[in-house]
């Protein structure tokens, strides 16, 4: 038998004799198995998140995005789509004016990024974004206000503003700033409503709502002599059963205005997770397999300590084989030695996972989810990178020659 209990208990005193090289040894496996572990997590969570403001939002809920997606710089008023994917192709003042109208919608409200400087008093606010919408976005998305009134029909079109939360803190110092005012493209917008904390931003993952500034959608357009770009829109069926025919023929008539191709896409219940689940799903494992490059640096330096561990036992090796032991003991016991510091690895990376889980949990609005599918996979993974990256020093310590190795001191 190969891997003995003696061989067992031989390998893992070796490991134990030497406890601050093999922890060392093992620190590349440990940051990879917790960094892979907890963006995984973190990316389910995410969708689980998602999937929970769809389900909310109601069987009738329409999103209206553009469809494609391109990489490219994101100016600080137009944070990307998850740190690094932008929308490409906004949608027009003529799109929004088609969605409102389109027969069976009975509510609606864009989202249209406006750039410019907030001030107010000495305080120039770069913290969040300022949002042209209707008066629809409270009901269309179920959030309330903690004080005052949103836009209505009586204010649609002055220079008026609800804020979030974190905006009204950081440009009054004052969580209800009600009827203070500030600047913006040279016009004054007076505070008349602050939103209740935004638990997650609903599908939208270009700006944080509890860090933004809603104006009027026609004045925002008007600032920006109609330049500002409407990255989504929300639309809200009469019905339930209307829904698919509604957002098939707000489909049909955006892409009858473009040409027969909007470059917009319609969206109803699930649709919306897919589309979130696939970028999501996307981006989780390209930064995990950024984050599965230090597992790959861990094995190797696994192989590296484990050479060096040979060379300097070379006299023990000649030792235990002058006395009987086989090529096949010398092999299993330094491969022990490798798997025990890879696993040993990825049980203190799954457990540094978890703890990261927690801290997320209680200081981010983040949700993290790891499943134990995710971590008996890692630990498989941990396991055959010990087995890969022993066998090099294991097999060169099988061929040493016996009186080679006494001759070593």
């Amino acid at each position: 038998m190969i891997f003995s209990q003696g061989h067992l208990k031989a390998g893992l005193n070796s490991v134990r004799s030497a406890k601050l090289r093999s922890f060392w040894t093992m620190l590349g496996v440990i940051i990879g198995v917790a960094a892979v572990i907890t963006v995984i997590g973190i990316g389910d969570g995410v969708k689980k998140q998602i999937a929970g403001q769809i389900h909310s939002l109601g069987n009738n809920f329409i999103t209206i995005r553009p469809q494609s997606l391109q990489t490219g710089s994101i100016t600080a008023n137009q944070a990307g789509l998850l740190s690094g994917l932008s929308l490409s192709g906004p949608l027009t003042v003529n799109d929004i004016s088609t969605v409102t109208t389109t027969r069976g919608v009975s509510q609606s409200a864009p989202l249209t990024l406006t750039s410019g400087t907030v001030r107010s008093g000495q305080v120039v606010y770069r913290d969040g974004d300022v949002i042209g919408t209707t008066p629809d976005l409270p009901s269309l998305i179920n959030q309330s206000l903690a004080t005052g009134t949103f836009l209505n029909s009586q204010n649609y079109g002055d220079h008026v503003a609800v804020l979030g939360q974190n905006a009204a803190i950081s440009l009054f110092s004052n969580p209800q700033p009600l009827g203070h005012s500030f600047t913006f493209h040279g016009q004054t917008f007076v505070v008349i409503g602050i939103f209740n904390q935004f638990n997650t931003t609903p599908l939208s993952g270009q700006v944080d709502f509890n860090n933004a500034i809603f104006i009027p959608n026609n004045v925002a357009e008007s600032l920006t002599n109609n330049t500002a770009p409407t990255y989504e829109m929300f639309a809200r069926a009469a019905t339930v059963s209307q829904t698919k025919a509604v957002a098939s023929r707000i489909k049909k008539r955006l892409d009858a205005e473009h040409g027969g191709q909007s470059g917009l896409a319609v969206l109803v219940g699930n649709q919306n997770l897919a589309v979130n689940d696939s970028i999501l799903s996307l981006l989780t494992k390209l930064v995990a397999g950024v984050a599965a490059i230090s597992l790959l640096v861990g094995g190797i330096g696994i192989m590296n300590v484990m050479l060096v561990s040979v060379a300097e036992r070379t006299h023990e090796i000649g030792i235990r084989k002058a006395v009987g032991a086989t090529d096949m003991q010398i092999l299993s016991q330094f491969m022990i030695e490798a798997t025990v510091l890879s696993l040993s690895g990825g049980v203190i990376g799954v457990i540094l996972a978890y703890i990261i889980d927690l801290v997320l949990h209680a200081t981010t609005d983040l949700q993290p989810n790891i499943s134990w599918q995710v971590v008996a996979e890692i630990t498989l993974i941990t396991l055959f990178i010990g087995i890969v990256f022993g066998s090099v020093p294991a097999l060169k310590a099988a061929r040493r020659n016996p009186i080679d190795a006494l001759r070593t001191e």
